[in-house]
């Protein structure tokens, strides 16, 4: 199986038309639908379905497709190694992270990586919990970084504990108060992030035998807290992605406390890439560090 067909049947879905795909592989239209075609032909199916607006995927196509990215990406592993022989360290990451790590742990973190392995593209996906798996069950990321909650179906590298706590507007009755009783947000307007599935804030709720009335949900923290600000409701998040707002609302920490802890997510730490896998060492070392001091 050629690569090259692999590849354009890949991107043909990632950028949904021959077009897109053509300008982002350097081919003409023409030369990415006859790659495509040829792929079909050898494999005896139909993988695409090709319509005025562009192509998607049959469902032969949808079932091959973590397969095709698999296989990339092991072509891509030998290329890694075998550069790395020669004394050289090339390749690419792909991550996918909350948007609250995205915007605090990993620019230093990529920083202090690039210094070591300049040669090495970085891409970032910022994912909610339900998108990071995908990405991992699909092999469409090396590594994922979030909060754990069970189930956890990959290998696990913990890496810091946070709190999780309630942000209330300036005004809300207990914006003076030392604490936030988790039983008070049945008495509140709640807001809830990851389109109501936050399994952070839902782990919240189970452990107290608490039920609010969620009336808003979000993607994602930031529009969350720019409610808050607007006194709208109040939520529980991880103190990591309020660390940056400060106005125009209040931080408290929730009674009984709550802990959660962030970590690096992968397949398989046996099939890491050696760029995922300095990676991953350097994250490690970082952050753990800065856990510690």
């Amino acid at each position: 199986m050629e690569s090259a067909r692999c590849k354009a049947f890949l991107e043909s879905i990632d950028c949904g038309s021959f077009k897109a795909a053509a300008d982002k592989l350097g081919y003409t239209p023409s030369g990415v639908s006859q790659l495509v075609s040829a792929l079909e032909k050898e494999l005896e199916l139909t993988l695409l379905f090709r319509t005025k607006k562009g192509v998607v995927p049959t469902e032969e196509g949808r079932q091959l497709l973590p397969v095709v990215r698999s296989f990339l990406k092991r072509e891509q592993d030998l290329y890694v190694l075998a550069s790395e022989m020669r004394g050289l360290t090339v390749g690419s990451i792909t991550i996918a992270a909350y948007p609250s790590i995205a915007t605090t742990w990993l620019p230093e973190l990529v920083r202090v990586f690039q210094k070591n392995y300049p040669n090495i593209q970085i891409n970032i996906r910022e994912s909610i919990r339900d998108e990071i798996f995908a990405h991992l069950d699909k092999h469409e990321v090396d590594m994922g970084f979030l909060a754990y909650v069970e189930p956890m179906p990959y290998d696990w590298i913990p890496l810091s504990d946070d709190d999780m706590i309630a942000v209330v507007p300036e005004n809300h009755r207990l914006a003076g108060a030392s604490t936030y009783p988790v039983r008070e947000c049945e008495n509140d307007t709640f807001i809830m992030t990851s389109w109501g599935n936050d399994a952070e804030i839902l782990d919240v709720f189970k452990r107290n035998n608490v039920s609010p009335t969620v009336k808003y949900t979000t993607y994602d923290t930031p529009v969350t807290l720019a409610m808050i600000q607007m006194g709208i409701g109040v939520s529980f998040v991880n103190e990591l992605s309020a660390s940056r707002w400060t106005d125009h609302l209040v931080k408290l920490p929730l009674e009984p406390r709550h802990r959660i802890t962030f970590g690096i997510a992968v397949p398989s730490l046996e099939h890491l890439s050696s760029a995922a896998r300095k990676f991953l060492d350097t994250a490690v070392q970082l952050l753990t560090r800065s856990e510690q001091q």
